[in-house]
């Protein structure tokens, strides 16, 4: 058994994109529109993963936008998507300095929780060791759910 991917689907993708990639730093490895079905895929991997991604179509993220308006809910019900970063205040605070919301903050230098446009809850995970407790994180309150 391999993983391949998860879907997640999206309301606006222009806003999407901008979370996932501009802001998080996933890579776009393959995009398809479909005409006649009314709908674009687009499938990113986290930049340590994208050789892999586009060797083997795995693992991804495939974000799924469908044409005709849909109210989506129950992003929370989707549980989460995890990612090791190397920095992980590095990361929130380039996110925070980007508008994002830090759910839960990497108070323990290990664990951080972010949402995104649609509400899905993306993890974030400290590569290796946790860091030492740092300000602003370590005083820092949850926000929102997470």
């Amino acid at each position: 058994m391999q993983f391949l991917h998860t879907m997640v689907r999206v309301s606006d993708l222009d806003a999407s994109m901008d979370f996932y990639c501009s802001k998080l730093g996933l890579v776009e490895v393959n995009r398809y529109d479909n005409d006649k079905g009314r709908f674009t895929l687009i499938f990113l991997a986290a930049p340590e993963d994208v050789d892999r991604a586009r060797d083997d179509q795995a693992p991804l993220v495939e974000l799924t936008h469908n044409w005709d308006h849909e109210d989506y809910s129950g992003g929370r019900n989707f549980g989460h998507l995890a990612y090791r970063v190397d920095d992980i205040y590095g990361l929130c605070q380039r996110l925070m300095d980007a508008g994002v919301t830090i759910n839960r903050p990497p108070r323990d230098g290990h664990m951080a929780f972010v949402r995104s446009p649609d509400g899905v809850s993306i993890e974030l995970l400290q590569k290796g060791d946790s860091l030492e407790p740092a300000e602003p994180w370590a005083s820092m309150e949850n926000t929102g759910s997470w």
